[in-house]
């Protein structure tokens, strides 16, 4: 017994992939289920089978290359940096020297207390001094003097 992809076949397989891309939000199904609609399309108006699946292979990777990494831009544009995230790159005062090698400091941001530190072991801030946020790693700041200018 053949299977045939039929107009009905193809719907199906739209809302099968439909269905995983709003359980997994990743964009990824999304743009084979545009082309399996376009294939069921096809399907309708008559077209052959080989025809149906080079349409659906051809329109699901033109949009998965050329509209994916526009909508992946325009849904991570709409996202915003929440609590810690949000810190980074920006000014912090000292509030107890940082020095790595004696595990010291302390910085201060939006009226909290952080744990601070430098990228290397050979910087030391000392206190009231502006920083800058590069970096989170864990409850720690990773930060930097500010430069002047």
């Amino acid at each position: 017994m053949e299977f045939a992809m039929g107009p009905i076949a193809w719907l199906v397989l739209v809302a099968v992939l439909l269905v995983i891309e709003a359980v997994t939000v990743g964009l990824t199904t999304i743009w084979f289920a545009g082309g399996a609609l376009v294939a069921a399309v096809a399907s309708w108006l008559g077209a052959g089978e080989i025809v149906q699946w080079i349409l659906f292979l051809a329109v699901s990777l033109v949009l998965l290359i050329f509209t994916r990494p526009v909508a992946v831009k325009y849904m991570n544009r709409k996202v915003s940096h929440t609590n810690a995230d949000s810190l980074i790159g920006k000014k912090a005062v000292v509030i107890q020297e940082i020095n790595n090698l004696a595990q010291t400091g302390q910085v201060k941001i939006n009226d909290l207390e952080w744990m601070a530190r430098t990228e290397n072991d050979d910087s030391v801030i000392p206190e009231k001094t502006i920083v800058v946020i590069r970096e989170i790693e864990g409850v720690k700041l990773i930060v930097e003097e500010e430069k002047e200018g």
